[in-house]
């Protein structure tokens, strides 16, 4: 018997139209993002499924995504396809807990827009930057940048891909070090802060003062946090540890690796995008890999996962 997670992207993978077809397909779906217009006033169907310049802005993005993806995981689950554990890169973790039971739907998209808030206006425009490493391991690229000033790794994503975050001048100046160690590439990143980085830790600390006022609920099943790549079985540490990880690394590759030794399988991807999918070929080739991005991906994926 297969052991069964799914996965959610984080922040990056917001596309126009995410989403669209499940709005127009699904009641349950619909439920979900009429729910979020309600909640937090804003038009999200013209956000997400709209060319538009709020859906790359921090302050939109969270709760357009969270919107999405559990939109699409109500549709899913409805259709039998159930987790047995879950897990999301960063702002991903609101819908993994979630899922998992641990936060009701409303709360998470009201945290989310709080939490993006938060992070968009922390640093002033400009002042924060990230650039990913690609061709060095993370030990590699600590080394690296161990005796530079106001440069962090953000994201551990996988073997060969490691994100860097900071003050903006600190991680263009890391960019020469970096490839001096084996770099293959330093990409800059079009983001609007220095996030995952010590420089959000007062955006960490209100987030954590506003979920203080919010009940979490008792896990149906285990999520993977981000801070540490532990299992999670209950709530007594999640909002310390959703503050930790507005300024903490991301240990995504750590979390997946966690997974497969607790006997995780099959993974399933939610959301627009491949970008897990594409961490998980470079982690590890052996697990069978799903994403669900359409309403036509669902039956497929339903039945190729019966069939193992």
């Amino acid at each position: 018997m297969s052991k069964i997670a799914f996965l959610y992207p984080g922040q990056g993978a917001q596309v126009a139209g995410m989403g669209k077809d499940f709005y127009e397909k699904s009641p349950l779906a619909k439920e979900v993002f009429d729910k979020s217009c309600e909640i937090l006033g804003q038009d999200m169907k013209h956000i997400c499924f709209e060319e538009n310049e709020l859906l790359d802005r921090t302050d939109y993005t969270q709760a357009a995504l969270v919107t999405t993806c559990m939109a699409m995981t109500k549709e899913i689950m409805a259709r039998g396809l159930t987790p047995d554990m879950t897990a999301g890169l960063s702002l991903g973790e609101y819908c993994a807990i979630t899922t998992a039971g641990g936060m009701e739907l409303e709360d998470a998209i009201k945290m989310v827009w709080l939490r993006g808030n938060l992070m968009h206006n922390a640093v002033p425009s400009g002042k924060g930057g990230m650039a990913a490493v690609l061709g060095l391991s993370g030990e590699a690229v600590n080394e690296a940048i161990a005796y530079m000033e106001g440069v962090y790794v953000a994201n551990y994503n996988c073997p060969g891909q490691i994100v860097i975050t900071g003050d903006k001048e600190a991680v263009e100046n890391a960019a020469p070090a970096l490839k001096e160690a084996g770099a293959k590439r330093v990409i800059p990143l079009n983001v609007s802060g220095p996030f995952h980085s010590i420089y959000l830790k007062e955006a960490g600390e209100k987030l954590y003062q506003a979920l203080s006022e919010v009940t979490l609920g008792e896990l149906k099943i285990p999520y993977v946090t981000n801070v540490d790549a532990s299992i999670v079985t209950d709530t007594t540490r999640t909002k310390e540890l959703l503050k930790e990880q507005v300024y903490s690394s991301v240990l995504w590759e750590q979390s997946v690796r966690a997974m497969i030794a607790d006997g995780v399988d099959v993974f399933v991807e939610i959301g627009p995008g491949k970008t897990l999918s594409g961490f998980m070929r470079k982690i590890d080739r052996n697990v069978k890999m799903f994403r669900i991005g359409t309403m036509e991906d669902i039956d497929k994926t339903v039945e190729a996962i019966k069939e193992l």
